[in-house]
């Protein structure tokens, strides 16, 4: 097998080896499905980081390396008899085509939201099984929530995004951008009210800036657009700015200490001028 082309099944055949009880790596051999989960969601980011770099090199080796937290998933499945990587992939490739019966079937969808429409039934469907295996088809009054599968490990903006959407598919949501906004309008003036408040409530201030925080999320939903890749996106922006900043406070001679605040603000000012410039000679 070691000098065999690279292929599924060597890669299977080397999880093999490095959980063998005797002859095996003694780190592989002591994780179980929780212990690796942290190094599933390094790998996953890792994948991201590479695409928004357009590292391509560097994007082989990192979906390499989530291909291979699959394989061990299905690795320590296969041993505690729950699954392997052959009904993995299965489960994978009925989901795929059941979920688009427009590719693989004769149902007629042609817009985006009719597709993400018919997604979002087939998940609700999908949850209404589930609880009637978990539960039995008369325990009506213990239903499932539409949010009962949402991951609790989500990072946060991710995961205020899917429980709008959830919420949005059963009608549960506003219909247009007015509203929207005025939502966080009213959100910012709960904050506004709680920090000018005679006594500070951090508890209640820490609650009102979650929820403006949620309702932001929702404006960016109702953009169609992913807030945890815009404030990603944000991230890496306010730090190269900051860079271009540290560049002017060291050609200055003084320490960032010895800078007001104004002269900073005008650092900053020059990094977004300088940024403009080039961005209008591509």
């Amino acid at each position: 097998m070691l000098n065999e082309q690279a292929s599924i099944e060597k890669l299977r055949w080397i999880m093999t080896q490095l959980r063998d009880p005797t002859t095996g790596c003694p780190w592989d051999i002591k994780q179980d499905f929780a212990s690796i989960t942290s190094h599933t969601l390094e790998e996953a980011y890792e994948v991201v980081d590479a695409i928004e770099q357009g590292d391509f090199i560097e994007l082989e080796k990192e979906l390499g390396d989530l291909l291979f937290q699959v394989i061990f998933y299905s690795e320590l499945g296969k041993e505690q008899q729950h699954f392997d990587l052959d009904t993995v992939i299965a489960a994978i490739c009925e989901k795929l085509i059941r979920r688009h019966p427009h590719v693989f079937a004769q149902a007629s969808l042609q817009t985006d939201e009719e597709i993400k429409a018919n997604w979002e039934n087939e998940k609700a469907l999908e949850r209404e099984q589930k609880n009637q295996q978990q539960m039995g088809e008369n325990a009506v009054l213990d239903k499932l929530s539409i949010l009962a599968d949402i991951p609790k490990n989500l990072p946060a903006l991710s995961q205020a995004a899917k429980i709008q959407k959830r919420c949005s598919h059963v009608g549960f949501d506003w219909d247009n951008m007015p509203d929207v906004f005025a939502k966080i309008e009213e959100e910012v003036q709960e904050v506004k009210d709680e920090l000018e408040a005679d006594t500070l409530d951090k508890k209640a201030l820490a609650e009102e800036l979650g929820d403006l925080m949620f309702a932001v999320v929702n404006l960016c939903r109702h953009a169609k657009e992913d807030p945890e890749t815009l404030l990603r996106q944000a991230n890496k922006k306010f730090s190269k700015r900051f860079v271009g900043v540290e560049e002017q406070v060291n050609q200055s001679g003084k320490s960032f200490t010895e800078h007001d605040l104004a002269e900073l603000e005008s650092y900053w000012q020059q990094v977004k001028i300088q940024e403009k410039q080039v961005n209008s000679q591509k």
